[in-house]
């Protein structure tokens, strides 16, 4: 498999986080899935700002993701019997006691990078725990480019805008050219199709307003207004309301995108 003979040619692209707050070291003693592991001290840690394929886990009726054992096995690959650093940039502990932790290998491998890179895990962020993640996304579009790992399966392509309907409530990347962009009330709305009743919408609350245009100021966007006309790459868990709807509620889950080559683009058109 490709995706492990790159993890274990070499810690290459061993850039490690900085300016983030030292926590726990350990050794890793089992790899449970794609995205989280457990220390000989008995910490669970779910690696933030990823998100791996899943695997049941002995959830009833839970149906297992495509490649969710590979990439179980690409992370043990990389951190079983290591030592490890682990590092904060936001919330500490999820609700099921689970450090949320950049993973550091003793060699000064990153290995949440790791894992983007050789395609076995999606950018996954959260409003409490955005550090790092705009490293992580230049990653993924490596990844992506390359069609490493899940960005060669169906079940993971990029969407488009359109036809959205079989995929509410699950997590995906989508992209498309916004076709209006406006606020009402406070809230922002990215339409991406001419029925705002049915089409594809990026939301954004009140609340959350002000750190979004301060974000897209900082990328020379002047106004809500002025994003109609650019395709941009929103990711998260789809949602219905008025049609499909991701709800942002940190800059990050929205980026810019250069337009398709005229052969190709989201979905593989």
């Amino acid at each position: 498999m490709l995706a492990l003979a790159l993890l274990l040619a070499g810690p290459a692209g061993a850039d490690s986080p900085d300016d983030l707050e030292a926590g726990e070291r350990g050794r890793v003693v089992a790899t449970i899935d794609g995205d989280t592991v457990a220390l000989e001290s008995g910490l669970e840690v779910r690696l933030t700002g990823i998100q791996a394929p899943k695997l049941a886990l002995g959830r009833p009726g839970f149906v297992e993701w495509p490649l969710a054992g590979e990439s179980r096995d690409a992370l043990a690959a990389l951190v079983q019997g290591r030592e490890v650093a682990l590092s904060y940039g936001g919330r500490r502990r999820d609700r099921h006691r689970r450090a949320l932790a950049h993973m550091v290998r003793e060699d000064g491998l990153w290995v949440q990078r790791a894992m983007i890179s050789v395609g076995m895990a999606r950018v996954y962020s959260f409003a409490d725990n955005r550090a790092l993640v705009p490293e992580l996304l230049a990653a993924e579009r490596a990844a992506r480019a390359a069609r490493r790992g899940l960005w060669a399966h169906p079940w993971y392509r990029v969407r488009g805008a359109a036809a959205l309907d079989r995929d509410v409530d699950t997590f995906q990347v989508v992209e498309g050219r916004v076709l209006a962009a406006e606020v009402v009330r406070g809230r922002v709305y990215l339409n991406f199709g001419a029925d705002w009743r049915a089409d594809f919408t990026v939301t954004v609350a009140p609340r959350d307003r002000r750190m979004f245009e301060e974000a897209w100021a900082a990328a020379g966007v002047e106004s809500v207004s002025a994003l109609a006309g650019r395709r941009v790459r929103a990711r998260g868990w789809i949602g219905l309301y008025n049609g499909p709807q991701i709800a942002a509620d940190h800059p990050e889950q929205i980026e810019f995108a250069a337009d398709p080559p005229a052969a190709g683009g989201p979905d593989g058109r």
